[in-house]
């Protein structure tokens, strides 16, 4: 199991790093270089739409994916998954910017962010079945939280980078070549990914199943579409919020409040560590208590943090930035601490691969791809203080709150009654 979750972690961490490096270089640098015809705002919110491609890819890809994942196997996905993200990345990185190429350049963008998407929305699914199906049923939060923490590697490894290099380089450089260095350097990671992958065994749930499904997506539309839609509008609110720190405050706090990228890469990835940290105990609680008090508990939190989240970044002043992140992301871990456990054990194994993965990446669309637009044309709107984002981040959270609150409870009964009998003896 240990070996299997190190193999997990690190697939999903570089899958995300490749992800995740886009978002960054979107928020810093993209708008100027691929869209210059358009005003700063203007730029900024063409990259950001660029970035929302690869959430709409996401779903895409779960289907192609889930497909093979439920019909030949989950091993195959992490493999075909990992190359078509890895190679879509370094090719962002070897794209000529609108002034060497002029409009094809914003077109090659949107496709190899496409094919990004395409790629992680396979990731996912096969990560994170591959080893809840393995886990022995008592400890399955605890190990499926391992590709959970995959995303925050990712995400310090993309940032780390485009931090090293901006505190580097001048500005100049950064501009004409230091941002492409991070989407070079997903080549390598790539390979180091599919060498640790090349061993795992395939999925004992999967080699069990006696009447595979002959198109799984159309079983998942037929019998299991209410459940799709309520995974996705629960998982909605946690997306929002890892994008609204991770990349909308970037952008705003660079741009309209005048604090350096360094202070606030250096804010965004203290939180995200904490939050990478927190991960498996999240998992843990979702084990010992089940999986959706702590999914309700997180939503609720969001809810009520949403306003003095923003109200802090405001201030600009790096404490409380950090401050504001560490609460919102603390509550997103809570939901999604559990989410790798709690979806596969919603779906039959049958159609896991394809359920699980378009509920989750679908969450990822109206999330994380709507987030970073919609919260820079709310701030645009008003004063110091983006109140607009905070209501519509608080939005989220109560329509996710309603969402969990109509899924059932998933954690194993035989774990229930066994904890029972033993407070009883």
């Amino acid at each position: 199991m240990l070996r299997l979750a190190a193999a997990s972690l690190a697939g999903t961490a570089i899958e995300f790093y490749d992800f995740f490096v886009y978002g960054t270089a979107a928020a810093l640098v993209l708008g100027p270089l691929f869209f210059p015809t358009f005003s700063p705002l203007a730029g900024t919110l063409a990259a950001f739409a660029a970035f929302g491609v690869g959430f709409v890819a996401r779903p895409l890809g779960s289907v192609l994916f889930g497909h093979i994942g439920d019909r030949h196997g989950r091993r195959p996905v992490l493999v075909g998954s990992l190359l078509l993200t890895g190679a879509s990345t370094v090719a962002v990185g070897c794209v000529p910017t609108y002034g060497s190429i002029g409009v094809a350049a914003p077109v090659l963008l949107v496709a190899l962010r496409f094919l990004q998407g395409l790629g992680l929305g396979g990731e996912w699914g096969g990560a994170v079945l591959l080893t809840a199906e393995h886990a022995p049923a008592d400890r399955r939060g605890l190990w499926s939280s391992f590709p959970q923490m995959g995303p925050p590697v990712g995400f310090v490894l993309a940032n780390g980078a485009v931090l090293t290099l901006s505190a580097t380089l001048s500005d100049a450089q950064f501009a004409a070549w230091g941002w492409r260095v991070p989407f070079w350097a997903a080549g390598v990671l790539a390979l180091v990914g599919l060498w640790l992958r090349s061993s795992l065994t395939e999925s004992p749930s999967f080699l069990g199943i006696d009447d595979y499904a002959r198109v799984p997506l159309a079983e998942v539309v037929r019998d299991h579409w209410r459940l799709v839609l309520l995974t996705a509008g629960a998982l909605a609110v946690g997306y929002a919020i890892f994008y609204a720190v991770t990349t909308w405050s970037l952008a705003y706090a660079t741009e309209r409040l005048g604090v350096s990228r360094t202070v606030m890469l250096t804010c965004i990835m203290a939180a995200v560590v904490v939050k990478g940290a927190l991960t498996p105990v999240a998992a843990t609680l979702g084990d010992r208590y089940g999986r959706r008090p702590l999914c309700l508990a997180g939503c609720a939190a969001a809810a009520l943090w949403m306003f003095p989240m923003v109200a802090l970044l405001a201030t600009g002043a790096p404490l409380l930035i950090f401050l504001g992140f560490l609460v919102a992301l603390v509550a997103f871990v809570t939901m999604f601490g559990v989410i790798a456990a709690y979806l596969p054990e919603l779906y039959e194994a049958r159609v896991r691969c394809t359920g699980a993965a378009v509920g989750y990446n679908l969450g990822g669309v109206l999330g994380g791809a709507l987030t970073p637009i919609a919260a820079t044309a709310l701030a645009e709107q008003g004063g110091r203080v983006p109140w607009g984002v905070g209501a519509y981040l608080t939005g989220l959270a109560l329509l996710s709150l309603g969402c969990f609150a109509l899924l059932p409870e998933t954690r194993p009964t035989g774990v229930r009654a066994a904890e029972v009998g033993a407070a009883a003896g």
